[in-house]
Order: C-alpha cells, then structure tokens, then sequence
C-alpha cells in the first residue's frame, strides 16, 4: 500500500499547486497606493476571509478506492463568487472529469450547479457516461447471500482452496445519464422540487477476452462463470433485464433546507422527500421490459450539530429507498435516486456513498435503508497565496440493511436451478445462499476515518478508510477511499 499513499500526498500536494484564482476583485490598496517603505503588511490574521470572482481547482485525478483501483485522469472545479458577498456560497458551479481506473472504471463527466441562474431556485445539470468492466454483483439481500472470499482472492488462495476468478463477483455495466434537476422556495426553508433524466443501462457478463489481452499467462482471469452468469442461467435474473435497457424518469417533492452552507455545515438541516416514475421500454436489444414500470420513494434526513463554534460539529443522515408500486430490473436496485446529484454515482448499500467499508452493491434488494454518524474537525486553517485551506478529520459510524426483499423462498430457488442447471450439485446450495429468514433483516455495520483537505471551504479533497464489523461485508484492511467532497 505504501504506492497508494506515496500518490495521496502528490495528490493534495497537486490540489494546492494548482488550485488559483482566474480572476478577482481588484484589492483595495491597488485603487489606493500606499508608501510600503514605511511599514511592514501585517499578516493576515482573518483565517475566513472571503473569495470574490473566478477560482478554480485542477486536480490530477489520481486517487485510491478500494472497490474500483487505482484512478488516473483529470479534473477541475470552477467556482464562481461574484462581489463575495454569498461566499462561501459560490454563484456558479462547473465541474469536469475525465478519468479511468486499474479495474476498468470510467468516469467522464460534466455537471453544473448554480442558485443565481434562475433566481431563487436552484438549476443542477449532470451529462456523464460511466463504463465498467468489473462491477460489483454479491447477490440479492444482503447476508442472504453468502461471500466467499477465498472465489476471488488469487494473492491468498489457490484453486485447491476455492479460488474460481478475481471476476466471479463481477458483470460489466455501462451507464450512461443525464439529468436536469430545478429546486424552488416555498418560504421558511421549504423547498419544492423536480426533474426528469433518463438512465441507459448496458449489462453483459465480464469481457474475459479484453481483460486477458496482452497478459501473461498466469495472469490471465481463468474462464469460468461468475456469479451473475449462474443468476441468469438459474433464472433469477431475467432475460428481459440480463442486458439493461432505457429508462427516463421523472421526480417531484419537498425539502427542507436550513443549513448555513452547502459543504460541511456547522449547523442545521436537510430533509427531502420524493417520488421517482421510471419507465421502460419494449424494444429488440432489451426486450419487453414495460413489467419494469415502477414509482419509487425516497427520504432523507441529514442533521449538522455545532459542538465549538465552526470547529466542531457533530453530523448524522438517516436515509431509505423503497419500491411503492412496479417492479425494478436487479440493475437498477442499487441506483439511489437523489433530487439533485453531485457525485459521480449514488449506489446502495456498500462503498463510499452509502456505508463505506461494505463491498460495492454488498446489499442488492428492491428497498434499503442506511445511516451515517460522524463528528467532524478541523484541525487547523491557513492560506496559500489568497486561497484559504483547512484540514479535517472524521472519526465515523455507518449501518445499512434490507428492508424491501426479494422473494428468494429455498424451495422456489432450488426448483428453478434444477429446471435450468441439472448438473449443479445441491449440496453446495449453502455456498451461495442463507435461506435464513434472520439473515435478510440483519444490519450491516461499518466505522472508520476520514481526512480532508479543503480549499475556500467548497474544494475538498476526502480520505476515508473504514472496516466492517462482518466479514461477510468485506476482507481485508485496505478500505480506502480518495474522492472530492464530503459523503453528505
């Protein structure tokens, strides 16, 4: 690991050499020259003094995540201020990412965020096209399935002792989104919202064929059948939804919204509710997938707590996702709907959006609830040039669970196998299932750490590492997370 943290410092060390001011406010003494002979400038004493027109944040995009590897490429964040007077509220927002990771995760992206746009609501726009090679799939419910470890671990196992491939958990899902998010004021910080999108989903098994090119081989990922192959053979995973499918979809709902700034608030709270209408379509790639027509509801609750003035604070989200009326394709069952998206994907329940620790996906299931638990710190603030900084730390608690199964009744299940892969051995059923009905409702417990690093209190640059209390829900220490921003 010690690469890994060699790059963390070149990263922030990046964050700080880049990060400067495009244009601002021309300063008082240039209006006004004044005999610097006489005296020496004090040194600036205000550790919040306010930003006023262009900066900007570039930022090689080499970071660390424990489900996705090491990431190269590039992005930037430009913000705007205007006068200062809404600092550390930025007027505008453009944020711009091209980037790949080791295990074939893309990100290309654009989005736009502003408040002043259209006045007094909030305007957010989100273009991007995520490629992914290897993405995670556990199973459905949780603890239900069962994780083997010793399936995907090559550095640790043989094949004598289990090992089948590193992409047995894996499929390969391309997605491809767009969505137009407007929020409007009600008064006393009630907020209407709305929006439409659409999500184009591309699922297949993992490409062997490209992942082996050009290795040797016994580097080469051996062909055998992950787990997503069996779910569609064995019938769990239809044929209508094995290949994704076009879904737009459309949203509307309340919140609330008292906090005293976007990013890291010292006080106050957020609170939305919403309903999502995602439809589908019957078309020759897919299939017939109008069955997948559902409405989805959605609420969540984020509380920030002052402890010692801006220093301090205690923070906590409460949130849940629950299937109210259709049914939804297995692909979509770890998209969490958000009003308006900042980050480059919302997934539940498992990596760094949601509980972080927990394997990406761990928890698959048609509704989910999780929380979040943390006190945040800083630890010390200074200036670079004209740009204000201050370090973090985040001692922190997640947990999510179940709350909407699928119906994955043993008989139903052993029946289908056996209609569709006569020669599976039923002895090794327990291998892959807990028909436990305890097992799907069992919380899933993480806690861990983070460390930020924050320019003009809107550009952060997050660490986080974290261990569940199972190891059902992941193996190993190596749980890091290297992202841009609080996780809410």
């Amino acid at each position: 690991m010690r690469k890994y943290y060699v790059l963390l410092v070149s990263c922030i060390i990046a964050a700080f050499s880049f990060s400067c001011p495009l244009f601002g406010a021309v300063p008082n003494e240039l209006e006004t020259p004044k005999d610097t002979t006489k005296v020496k400038p004090k040194k600036e004493k205000d550790p919040d003094r306010k930003r006023t027109g262009w900066t900007f944040g570039i930022l090689p995009s080499i970071s660390y995540d424990a489900d996705l590897g090491f990431q190269y490429g590039a992005l930037a964040n430009i913000y705007y201020f205007g006068d200062g007077s809404t600092y550390p509220e930025y007027l505008h927002s453009l944020y711009v990412e091209a980037s790949y990771t080791t295990r074939q995760y893309g990100v290309f992206r654009f989005s736009y965020d502003s408040k002043h746009l259209i006045p007094n609501h909030r305007l957010t726009i989100d273009l991007s096209y995520l490629p992914d090679a290897m993405c995670d799939f556990y199973g459905f419910n949780g603890y239900q399935s069962v994780f083997n470890n010793n399936w995907r671990d090559s550095k640790h196992f043989t094949a004598e002792q289990g090992y089948k491939s590193r992409a047995f958990y894996k499929f390969r899902r391309d997605l491809l989104r767009f969505s137009a998010d407007l929020r409007g004021p009600i008064g006393n910080n009630w907020y209407w919202a709305g929006g439409i999108g659409m999500l184009g989903y591309f699922t297949a098994p993992v490409n062997l064929a490209m992942l082996n090119q050009g290795k040797k081989d016994e580097k080469k990922l051996p062909d055998v059948d992950g787990l997503y192959d069996k779910y569609v053979q064995w019938n769990l995973i239809k044929q209508n939804e094995k290949n994704g499918g076009i879904h737009p979809y459309v949203r509307g709902g309340l919140c609330y919204d008292s906090r005293d700034r976007q990013m890291n608030p010292s006080h106050g709270i957020y609170a939305d509710a919403f309903l999502t209408y995602t439809a589908a379509f019957n078309t020759e790639k897919f299939g017939n997938q109008t069955e997948y027509n559902n409405l989805r509801f959605n609420f969540t609750f984020r509380h920030y707590v002052p402890i010692y003035q801006d220093y301090v604070s205690f923070a906590y989200r409460l949130s849940t996702q629950l299937t109210v009326a259709g049914k939804s394709p297995f692909y979509m069952n770890s998209y969490w709907n958000t009003l308006y998206i900042q980050r480059v994907l919302y997934e539940g329940v498992g990596g760094c959006n949601t509980v972080r620790g927990l394997l990406r996906n761990r928890v698959l299931a048609n509704g989910f609830a999780f929380a979040n638990f943390e006190f945040r710190f800083k630890v010390c603030k200074f200036h670079v040039k004209k740009e204000n900084f201050y370090i973090g730390l985040n001692p922190f608690l997640d947990a999510g669970m179940v709350v909407q199964p699928y119906d994955l009744d043993e008989n139903t299940v052993r029946a289908s196998i056996a209609e569709n892969d006569p020669d599976f051995d039923m002895n090794q059923l327990s291998d892959y299932f807990n028909f436990d009905k305890k097992a799907i409702y069992r919380p899933h417990f993480s806690a861990g750490i983070g460390l930020k690093a924050a320019m003009n209190d809107n550009f952060v640059l997050s660490v986080d590492w974290a261990m569940p209390f199972n190891k059902q829900d992941a193996a190993g220490w190596a749980n890091f997370y290297v992202k841009i921003g609080y996780m809410f």
